[in-house]
């Protein structure tokens, strides 16, 4: 609380600084300008008289007098009038004062004029008011562009520092509220150990590594565990963004680089962390403009991280989603040393992380983590959490003392397939396309020996869906066969193929499935190599070009193939269909009947058949 309000206190002290120096700005501009217009109006009258018509009048004897100002254009005459109360000044703009000169002094000289000329000072108030005048807008620039660096933090420390000797707040992350990563949290506790007692290992001749790499999916937990780290050791935690390092000037990233590393010697021992580190750590290019900014970013990383010695006791933490566009450079052993993979987690990681968010929320005791986990396959820690507060807040609006098992299945419904549209108006042959539809994917899916149970099918339109198929998802998937992949296209045919059959029509509510089948069928061949006429290669490459070593004969038979596998599910889930119209027709009646079946009403359309 209290850093909180010294952050508070320093960003009102900024902007009072900002706000006092924008008004000397003003002000300075203002006071000028009055003193300019002052001093030219004091110079000048009303009275103005073409630069043509003083010389005519130069020419005829009507002028008496001319007064002029040194370093000035500006002319004072006095022309002659009948009477001496009738003589009138007036002001004369001189297009160029050094010609007029020579010209006035030869009409003096030779034709004889009588004029009288004086010369004058310039008036100090006058030069002084021009001068400004003229370096304002110099002035403006200067005072906008160091409160532009100052915006883009270029005076200020670069990071945001937990633990730090200034008081700042301190992470409070421990390795027991990280749950789910018990291998990854075992191969960081010798990093603690070290940060803790380095001398130790220095003793024993043994280096730290510099730099740990935490790479996996969104979510999965990469951010709390380094700060978990930093927790458990006791150390300062300097965290920062790596969109931070890049900002509109060239050579900021670069030197905020410097700044954080200059910063983190000063508070060793400390842990540095950086995240999203491919914002500045993608490989490096020859090409100009923003990307040689980035180059530059990224050499200057590597540079510090080779500068600072293990003595030090600094580790630097990174967080990335997509390692694979880290520049090599940066992963050789001297930098980041080590590379973590922090995966989604397993059944027992996620039971173990519901368990680890539920404790400040109210559950029903009917509650089984074990069952969530179960219907969660492939959620991350971040998903899961955001499951347990969409549950209390479906608990809360439902007024419910505790949350239940249907809130939590509830919650899981609107984050996988979206928010559910009870009002939305159908018509009833909308209504009959979509449980034909659904009938179709559900019933496919029971007579596929690899496809997992039927859960829920509904017809209430959810998120951007008319209707949905949910799946129990009871295990954990590392490694997924042909023949599933082959099922699995038949089952999201299925719904296109019950449309054609029963209503001999087809629509647009099968896009996605068709997408879907269609990347399965292209990753089978391009990138798991399981089609027995190309063989085993993988066409996945980076750059389009490289896929002319195949030649256009390989790349004509992949699309061919992928057009047979598409095709030859959709004649597989319509033959299913065709021999089981009866059990089609009840589960999409019943549908129209209900709008939902759950996973004990869908298996009694099967009892006779299992009998």
């Amino acid at each position: 609380m209290e850093n909180n309000q010294k952050q508070n206190g320093q960003k009102k002290n900024n902007l009072m600084k900002i706000i006092v120096l924008t008004l000397m700005i003003i002000g300075l501009a203002v006071a000028t300008f009055v003193v300019y217009y002052v001093s030219v109006k004091d110079g000048q009258d009303d009275n103005k008289l073409a630069f043509t018509e003083l010389m005519t009048d130069i020419n005829n004897g009507k002028i008496e007098k001319i007064e002029m100002t040194t370093g000035s254009n500006t002319l004072k005459v006095v022309i002659k009038g009948e009477e001496p109360e009738k003589e009138r000044e007036k002001t004369v703009l001189v297009p160029s004062l050094q010609a007029f000169m020579e010209w006035i002094q030869e009409k003096v000289d030779k034709d004889g004029v009588e004029i009288e000329l004086n010369q004058k000072p310039v008036n100090p108030f006058l030069r002084i008011s021009e001068t400004l005048f003229s370096l304002l807008p110099t002035i403006l620039l200067v005072v906008l562009l160091l409160m532009i660096f100052k915006m883009q933090g270029l005076g200020g420390d670069s990071g945001k520092v937990y633990g730090g000797e200034d008081g700042s707040k301190k992470t409070n992350v421990k390795f027991s509220d990280v749950a789910g990563l018990d291998e990854e949290k075992g191969e960081l506790i010798e990093i603690v150990d070290f940060l803790k007692t380095p001398k130790a290992y220095l003793d024993m001749g043994a280096k730290i590594p510099k730099g740990i790499l935490l790479y996996g999916k969104p979510g999965t937990g990469k951010t709390l565990i380094a700060k978990a780290i930093a927790g458990e050791a006791g150390v300062p935690f300097i965290s920062m963004s790596g969109s931070e390092f890049i900002e509109m000037f060239a050579g900021l990233g670069a030197s905020r680089v410097r700044k954080l590393f200059e910063r983190a010697k000063k508070m060793a021992p400390c842990i540095i962390f950086i995240d999203e580190i491919d914002a500045i750590g993608s490989r490096r290019t020859s090409n100009s403009g923003a990307e040689t900014e980035n180059n530059q970013t990224l050499n200057q990383l590597l540079v510090e991280m080779d500068g600072f010695d293990t003595n030090e006791t600094i580790i630097v933490l990174a967080a990335t989603n997509r390692p694979e566009m880290l520049d090599k450079a940066l992963l050789r052993p001297g930098r980041f040393d080590r590379q973590i993979t922090i995966p989604a987690p397993d059944l027992n990681g996620r039971e173990a992380i519901l368990k680890l968010h539920s404790k400040n929320k109210r559950f029903s005791p009917t509650v089984d983590f074990k069952d969530i986990a179960g219907d969660t396959a492939g959620f991350t820690g971040a998903e899961l959490a955001n499951v347990l507060n969409e549950a209390a807040i479906i608990a809360t609006r439902e007024k419910h003392k505790e949350i239940t098992n249907q809130d939590v299945e509830n919650a899981v419904k609107k984050i996988t397939v979206g928010l559910e549209k009870t009002n939305r108006v159908i018509s009833e042959k909308d209504k009959k396309l979509t449980a034909y539809h659904e009938a179709g994917h559900a019933v496919v899916s029971k007579f596929l020996p690899t496809q997992t149970d039927v859960k829920e099918v509904s017809i209430i339109p959810r998120g951007l869906a008319g209707g949905y198929t949910m799946y129990k998802t009871n295990e954990d998937k590392y490694y997924v066969s042909k023949t599933e992949l082959l099922e699995k296209m038949v089952a999201l045919m299925g719904g296109r193929a019950a449309e054609k059959i029963s209503l001999n029509e087809i629509s647009t509510g099968a896009s996605n499935d068709i997408e879907v089948a269609t990347g399965i069928a292209r990753d089978m061949l391009t990138i798991y190599g399981m089609d027995d006429n190309l063989g085993p290669i993988s066409l996945k490459v980076d750059d389009p070009y490289e896929l002319q070593i195949f030649g256009d004969k390989v790349i004509d038979q992949v699309g061919n193939e992928i057009q047979q596998l598409i095709d030859n599910a959709y004649v597989s889930a319509q033959k299913i269909l065709l021999e089981h119209m009866d059990i089609l027709d009840r589960v999409a009646q019943t549908l129209l009947e209900k709008e939902k079946i759950t996973s004990e009403e869908f298996e009694m359309f099967f009892k006779d058949l299992e009998e």
